[in-house]
């Protein structure tokens, strides 16, 4: 896409969530968006409520998908926040539901005044992480099992690599399809999963890097993007992480009362998530800026051990 298909996708993102907050009753006559990436984020001042508009989607992320995965994410987060815990809550102005407009599939959030100053502490957040897990142990509802693996979308964005070699070079594809082989089925099946992994427990996780997904407010640390939550081993939500942020990890499990990290799951499943990240690259005609963005990604998955020694 062209920056003015960008900048046109963004203008249709932007009036949809205002009109629909407008049709929802709330007041909006100073909009502003407040981030534009994978979604639109669009805060509907003066009224308290944030928009979220997803706009880099997969092939096959039509609108019975799209509500499906967003009315869970609903449903986790208003549980989170009922139980007391440090989250971005959906908003209590409006249904809380998904809502459908000009094409786009939209939730809405409570306004958080965010401080932008505070540079992440990754370790740090780790920490928190597995705070996160504790609390999500009693989550009530039904999950699928490992959903964030996204299987479907590394699949098809391999196939549409094949033919864009300015994306990706043949012997990256040539190895990232040989490993997919290895990983799709153990993270596509929990009998396949448990069959690898026996003694592995699964468990309510966020799914979607968490430790970079902790936001710093006036009333502390926020967890926030539940978008890609999931039943799965705690390894996933630590993924590229690295050995300082597993160390912080594991301290703060123990004192939850939380297992250990697992080596032999970790390694997969930092496998996966490079699958996943070459994938994406199948976005970058949508996203041009992926292109770059993901380059120091393909560059270490270019060093990891093959399917992270599951083929071993």
């Amino acid at each position: 896409m062209t920056p003015d298909q960008i900048d046109a996708r963004k203008a249709r993102a932007f009036a949809a969530a205002v009109a629909a907050g407008r049709d929802l009753g709330l007041t909006v006559t100073d909009a502003t968006v407040i981030y534009d990436v994978f979604s639109v984020v669009v805060h509907l001042a003066p009224s308290p409520v944030v928009v979220r508009v997803p706009t880099v989607l997969p092939s096959y992320s039509d609108p019975g998908f799209q509500s499906a995965r967003q009315r869970l994410e609903l449903d986790v987060v208003a549980w989170l926040a009922e139980q007391g815990h440090p989250v971005i809550p959906p908003s209590p102005l409006v249904p809380r539901e998904p809502v459908r407009r000009d094409g786009f599939s939209m939730t809405f959030w409570q306004f958080v005044e965010l401080d932008n100053g505070v540079e992440p502490d990754y370790a740090h957040n780790a920490g928190l992480v597995a705070d996160l897990h504790a609390a999500l142990r009693e989550y009530p509802g039904e999950l699928p099992f490992l959903s964030a693996a996204e299987p479907r979308f590394v699949s098809e964005g391999l196939a549409v690599l094949e033919g864009r070699p300015d994306l990706l070079e043949p012997a990256d594809l040539d190895r990232a399809r040989r490993e997919w082989e290895v990983l799709e089925p153990v993270i596509s099946s929990r009998a396949a999963f448990e069959a690898a992994f026996p003694g592995i427990e699964f468990q309510p996780i966020h799914g979607d890097a968490p430790a970079a997904n902790i936001v710093s407010a006036a009333d502390g640390e926020l967890y926030s993007d539940f978008e890609l939550t999931t039943l799965g081993p705690v390894e996933w939500d630590l993924a590229a992480l690295g050995p300082e942020c597993e160390a912080a990890y594991n301290t703060a499990a123990e004192r939850q009362g939380l297992r250990q990290l697992d080596e032999g799951v970790l390694r997969v499943v930092n496998a996966v998530g490079m699958s996943r990240a070459v994938a994406c690259l199948a976005l970058a005609p949508q996203l041009p800026l992926l292109v770059e963005a993901l380059k120091p990604a393909v560059e270490q998955w270019r060093t990891m051990p093959f399917a992270g020694g599951l083929a071993d």
